[in-house]
């Protein structure tokens, strides 16, 4: 009975998700400077995040967030913020030392609950998100479906979003395509970084409409 309106929102959210964005680049720096571990685990944040999204769409919470300017402005700017934070720590890295790159498994270990945080708190502090989801869950959506199937569009969003960015780990973390990432050490850190920055930059100036 729902299928059609399924089938709408997983290819809505299919164009979104594959789309380059604060996740896609968080991911991408996490499973080249640490391995696919930490790449897998960031990208289970980032699904996770997408609860976070899904709840309050469900609630009518994100409806009142698109009405408030300052609501909006204060969840944009500590987005914005935290995003300027992990670019300019990127943009500050220096040359590896010599046998760093051999020592990089040693070197480059990160937690599970560090890595999986960061992708959480990128995908749930991005207003950009708020506003996809507020509209497909007011525009794509029919109001009248019940709220269970509703929340079963949420499992599937939040499970293929966690999918599409583990295979963007295992893509990136492979050993051939990370050693080349690798070798140019500080200067693959410092251009993620001036990426984050140019997002963080761009989510400053997002106006809501």
């Amino acid at each position: 009975m729902y299928w059609a309106e399924f089938l709408t929102v997983a290819l809505i959210h299919l164009l979104a998700v594959a789309s380059p964005g604060p996740d896609f680049a968080i991911v991408v720096r996490e499973s080249v400077a640490h391995g696919r571990r930490a790449g897998t685990w960031t990208a289970l944040g980032v699904g996770t995040g997408i609860f976070v999204h899904v709840g309050y769409s469900l609630l009518g919470i994100g409806l009142i967030v698109s009405q408030s300017i300052v609501l909006f402005n204060a969840l944009k700017w500590l987005a914005a913020a935290y995003l300027f934070y992990i670019g300019i720590k990127a943009l500050r890295a220096r040359p590896a030392v010599a046998g760093a790159l051999e020592a990089l498994g040693e070197v480059a270990e990160r937690s599970p609950r560090s890595a999986f945080m960061t992708g959480f708190i990128t995908n749930g502090l991005n207003p950009k998100a708020t506003l996809f989801f507020l509209s497909l869950f007011t525009v794509v959506i029919d109001p009248h479906t019940p709220l269970p199937v509703q929340a079963g569009y949420g499992v599937y969003l939040a499970a293929a979003t966690a999918l599409w960015f583990c295979l963007v780990a295992l893509l990136f973390s492979q050993a051939r395509v990370r050693a080349g990432f690798t070798r140019l050490g500080h200067w693959f850190d410092r251009l993620m970084g001036a990426v984050l920055v140019g997002l963080g930059v761009k989510l400053a100036f997002t106006e809501l409409r």
